[in-house]
Formats: C-alpha cells, sequence, structure tokens
C-alpha cells in the first residue's frame, strides 16, 4: 500500500510544484499582492472562481469516493480514491491559473488556492478517513 501512497503523493508534489514554478514565473509576485484590489461588478467573477472550484472540486471528490465498495479491503479502492483526488486537484490547478491569468490582480486568492492544494496532501491515515474505514 505505500507503493501506491507514494505514487500518489509524487503526483501531488508535481501539481503543487507546477503550479507554484508557474506563478514564481508568470505570476508578478511580490508585497503588492497584500494590497487588496477595489472590487467592481466586472471583478466579482473573479472572487467567485474560487469558492466555485473548492465547492465543485468537493462535490465531485464525495461522488467519486460513493463508488467505493467498503467491503473490499483498502487497497482495492485506491484507483477510486486516486481518481477522486486527482480531479479535486486538477480543479483547483485550473481555478489557480484562471486567477492567474484572467485577473492577475487577484493573485492572492490563487495563492490561497495553492495553500489549500498543498495542505491536500495524500497520506494512508487521510485516505482511510475519506474513505470511511475503520481500522
Amino acid at each position: 500500500m505505500s507503493a501506491k501512497i507514494r505514487t500518489l503523493k509524487i503526483i501531488h508534489i508535481a501539481i503543487c510544484a507546477g503550479i507554484l514554478l508557474v506563478y514564481l514565473f508568470i505570476g508578478n509576485i511580490s508585497l503588492e499582492i497584500l494590497d487588496f484590489p477595489s472590487i467592481g461588478s466586472s471583478s466579482s467573477v473573479y472572487l467567485f472562481i474560487p469558492v466555485a472550484a473548492f465547492a465543485l472540486g468537493n462535490i465531485l471528490f464525495n461522488q467519486q469516493l460513493k463508488q467505493v465498495d467498503r467491503t473490499l479491503p483498502l487497497e482495492d479502492n485506491f484507483g477510486t480514491y486516486q481518481t477522486a483526488s486527482i480531479i479535486r486537484w486538477a480543479i483547483l490547478e485550473g481555478a489557480a491559473f484562471l486567477i492567474l491569468f484572467l485577473a492577475p490582480q487577484f493573485t492572492l486568492f490563487g495563492l490561497f488556492i495553492i495553500i489549500y492544494v498543498i495542505f491536500l496532501r495524500p497520506t494512508e491515515d487521510k485516505m482511510k478517513t475519506d474513505l470511511q474505514y475503520l481500522d
């Protein structure tokens, strides 16, 4: 099982590193991003992107996990968990890229998404919790 989790961790690290590198090289990261821009009716759509990505990612993650057969061993349900995790990370990654390219003044929200993706690091305990397996 640890080899499968290690593979998922490598995928997670690659996604996180990719987002961070794009933000470092393309995004203009400085202390100026902490100055929150004024929000008008046209820019309020960009504030909705992180919220929608968070909600959609979690909804699709939970829908994938409903396909799990809890009578099978944990290892047999790993593929479903891996797919669900990658779907959630991809949605969040896409939202971070949308913010960076469409509304660079809201880069701070993209950084919040990146921090959230980093905290979604896969572990065996987290997998057991998400799949509702009891030890």
